[in-house]
Order: structure tokens, then sequence, then C-alpha cells
């Protein structure tokens, strides 16, 4: 269990270790509700609100690229199984949305309650960027969307769901505190976020960091060579320290420019997916602290 679980959330189910997320398998007689996530990084954080109230599964594994998931039969009926739906929107996983159609269950979308950042360069200019969740700001939003969709579904434990979303919203804000800290001590030029996808945008903008990145969203591609060329003329001309990839992106355009600029290269951030119960983000919060530390001590460098 990490250091992070181990404090004041260790009652907080969402710290449990998140195997479960990897493949859900309900447990023989298990009748509480079923809250059903698409990725396991918004499972756990549903898990972390829900407590013991409900069940909540993932319907990607651990290590899944969410972005172009093709969803399988079996999806459609553990889909129409469900008490509850929840999805984050904004595009990343609107393949779930026909299965949603034909089921009964509520459906929440927790990117609803975002204060959208659009993309501004590629083909998906003008989109909102989907990746809210990794802002502990845009996170404490998305605790809330839980706390209400659980509580209408379970009302008779909606005092021990609020008690959950309170502790889970006080991390993140503890967490929040910390990232904007620790930038603030940076010498400002190193207040750079350098990263393959551009998936920090919510957490660069709560930071005070400066975000560029090679693509907007992962679709496979290394990037344009005009979008290359500019993120190595951005880390040329700041000096920082390290540029950073994700655990499920390709690194090899952004290690190329970090031996090119003679700095540190680290790809080990966690966005779209949890890392299994022995790795480095195996929760939602984990998550959350394990990339503000990598970022803090990257930029330090």
């Amino acid at each position: 269990m990490s250091a992070l679980c181990a404090g004041a959330l260790a009652t907080v189910a969402g710290c449990a270790p998140s195997g479960s997320a990897a493949g859900d398998v309900p447990e023989v007689g298990d009748d509480r509700p079923l809250v059903l996530a698409t990725f396991t990084v918004i499972a756990d954080l549903a898990r972390a609100v829900a407590g013991d109230a409900a069940r909540v599964e993932s319907l990607t594994r651990v290590g899944v690229e969410v972005h172009d998931y093709e969803p399988t039969p079996g999806d459609l009926v553990r889909t129409e199984g469900a008490d509850l739906v929840v999805t984050n929107g904004m595009g990343i996983d609107d393949w779930l949305l026909t299965l949603v159609e034909r089921a009964d269950a509520p459906h929440v979308v927790l990117s609803d309650s975002a204060d959208p950042i659009a993309i501004d360069t590629g083909h998906y200019a003008g989109s909102p960027n989907a990746h809210a969740w990794v802002s502990p700001v845009e996170g404490a939003r998305y605790v809330e969307a839980l706390r209400v969709a659980i509580g209408d579904l379970v009302p008779q434990q909606r005092a021990a769901v609020d008690a959950n979303a309170a502790a889970v919203t006080a991390e993140l804000e503890r967490q929040r505190e910390r990232l904007r800290q620790g930038v603030a001590a940076l010498p400002p030029e190193h207040r750079v976020l350098v990263t393959c996808e551009g998936a920090f945008s919510y957490l660069a903008r709560d930071a005070g960091l400066t975000e560029a990145s090679l693509w907007p969203v992962n679709a496979g591609g290394q990037g344009t060579p005009q979008a290359i060329a500019e993120v190595a003329a951005v880390v040329e001309r700041t000096g920082v320290p390290t540029v950073f990839c994700e655990s499920t992106t390709h690194p090899g355009t952004q290690e190329q420019i970090a031996r090119t600029a003679g700095v540190r290269f680290d790809g080990g951030l966690h966005v779209d997916s949890l890392s299994p119960p022995d790795g480095p983000a195996p929760t939602y919060l984990a998550l959350i602290q394990h990339d503000i530390d990598l970022i803090l001590e990257g930029l330090r460098r």
C-alpha cells in the first residue's frame, strides 16, 4: 500500500489495492448495486466515494489505451447489468455511448462538472481536452458529481458516501497545495511541463506551469514535424531539466528530443490507466501523488 493510503485516507475504500479494476470479477453473492465505469482511473475514484455501499467495476483493464478502445459483446452485457454507468465524456470514452443508450441505468458524465480547456492544435482543435481528472481541482469536481450520483443510488448510505467524498476532496486539496508550492519554488524558466500527449493542461493551469506537448490526443503517432520542432525549441530555449511521457504512450520521439538537448527523460507519468497493484499508481489518489512527485522532482533538477 502506498504511503498516501497509509495516512488519513486509510479508511477510504479507494485506497485499497485496485487489482479488482484490472478485469473486475464480482464476488459470488455480492448483491450491492453495480457502478460500472469506463476505465480504471475513474472506476477507482468512484470506488473511493462509494466505499462499501456499492460494487464498482471498470470496463477496461489496467494498461489499456482508452482513446481507441473497442467495446466487446461482453461489455454490452455488463453495461446492461449496471445500476449506474460512469463515463468521463469529452470524447475519450464515447465508444460506450451506444451501449449506454441500450441500458436502463442512470448515466453520469463526470466531465460535465469540469471547467473545460479547448485543444488548440491539430485535428482536435476546438474540442475540449478530456483529461480533467489529472488535475486535483477538477478531480474534486468529479468527486462531487460521484457523491451526488452514488448517494442517489444508495440513499440509505448517503452519509457514508458523503464522508468518503469529503475525505477524498481533502486529500486532493492537500495535493493541489503541495503542487502549487512546489512549482512556486522552481526557477521561472523551469516552470514548463513537456509531455508526449497534451494530457496535463488542467494540472498545468492549476499549478502555473506552461505546457508543451508533441500531440494533443493519443492517436498512435509521434507528432508532426512542426510539433516536434516546436517542442525541441522549447526545451532548448528554457533549459527545462526533464521532459516526460505517459506510461501508455510510445516514448521514442521524446527520448530523442531529450538526448539531443542533453536533458533527462522520464516516461513514468500515469494518465489514462492505473498501474498494477504493485506499481506506483494503483489508485486514483496514488496516481495524483505519483505524477506530482515526478513532475516536481524532474523540474527541480
